[in-house]
């Protein structure tokens, strides 16, 4: 089936803030269906494409496997018929999105009291820098940007004539 009207690969991939190569991916590997062509043969994206994109870029960001968006993406094809199925499939990604917000909220009370304690550790007033002893404090080396003098050790070895010396 030919379609004229949408958007391109280019338009979707700006809307969805991906990449044509993305798109690509996606159909290639089964987690959007075939994608309705224009009569030269160009993608042409519909809204309802977009509004899956949407989904599977925030079940990608939620840290949802492919494996598990594709096995989704299968469920919600063939319909109605799967739909215990796929809410089982999302039911278990939720789960582990919980576990993974209760272990998020452990480490940042963790982290919490760590910076408590070290704040608490700090001295209220700054202690004075050592002295360093005098030959730290002398240069051992020439700074850089500075060149050695070239035109005293003129006639050392270099010559002014544009002939080579033999």
């Amino acid at each position: 089936m030919t379609r004229e009207v949408g958007y391109t690969i280019r338009a979707m991939a700006a809307r969805c803030r991906m990449t044509a190569y993305t798109l690509r991916y996606y159909e290639r590997v089964g987690l959007i269906q075939a994608i309705e062509r224009a009569r030269n043969g160009h993608r042409r994206y519909s809204d309802a494409d977009e509004a899956w994109l949407r989904f599977l870029q925030f079940l990608r960001a939620t840290r949802m496997p492919i494996r598990e968006i594709r096995r989704y993406a299968a469920l919600r094809q063939n319909g109605a018929n799967d739909a215990s199925e796929q809410r089982k499939v999302l039911e278990e990604h939720r789960r582990s999105l919980d576990d993974q917000i209760t272990k998020l909220k452990e480490a940042v009370a963790l982290l919490t009291t760590h910076i408590e304690i070290l704040h608490a550790k700090q001295p209220a007033v700054s202690l004075p820098s050592p002295r360093l002893p005098e030959w730290e404090e002398q240069e051992q080396f020439p700074r850089r940007g500075k060149l050695p003098d070239f035109e005293a050790s003129r006639g050392q070895g270099f010559t002014s004539s544009s002939e080579p010396e033999l």
